[in-house]
């Protein structure tokens, strides 16, 4: 298979300037503000974009090295698949959080309920659209989360996955 490469569009800023005591999910970090430093090149496509409330921030987990099939997440004491978890250490090291649109002003992007390292690359931004995520019909099962997501909003992560 081909190797596929990646141009940052900016870089997101945060408060947090390491991965240990950082919130696992945006859920954990309400009210935590950032930034995006859009780079100038790509500054006409925010256009229309301050009209949403939430956005989808897909983005380079610049800090893990490495990956594993098998991990222990934050909310478990088990073992799962990487796949089956939300855990960074991921074959493709690409994170994606919902989080606040607050206002963006030039070419800077302000957001709150931020899960992010600091100086993280930032590879895409699409508005968050509920209605579009899935059909209200459809049942939803969270597997091995069912029992343990309701911890996501205090848990804050450590040093397991930084080597």
């Amino acid at each position: 298979m081909d190797i596929i490469e990646y141009k940052p569009i900016g870089i997101i800023r945060s408060p947090f300037k390491k991965l240990e005591g950082m919130p696992i999910q945006p859920v954990g970090a309400y009210g935590v503000k950032g930034e995006i430093h859009i780079e100038e090149e790509y500054t006409e496509g925010l256009t229309d974009l301050e009209e949403f409330s939430h956005i989808i921030l897909i983005y380079h987990l610049h800090l893990s090295r490495g990956f594993s099939l098998m991990v222990k997440p934050f909310m478990d004491d088990n073992k799962h698949g990487i796949f089956a978890t939300r855990a960074p250490k991921r074959p493709n090291p690409i994170g994606l959080s919902v989080v606040c649109l607050d206002k963006i002003e030039g070419n800077i992007v302000y957001i709150s309920n931020v899960d992010i390292a600091d100086e993280t690359p930032l590879l895409d931004i699409k508005p968050y659209i509920p209605q579009m995520e899935r059909r209200e019909d459809e049942e939803v099962c969270i597997g091995w989360f069912e029992d343990h997501h309701h911890k996501a909003s205090d848990m804050r992560s450590d040093d397991r996955f930084i080597n």
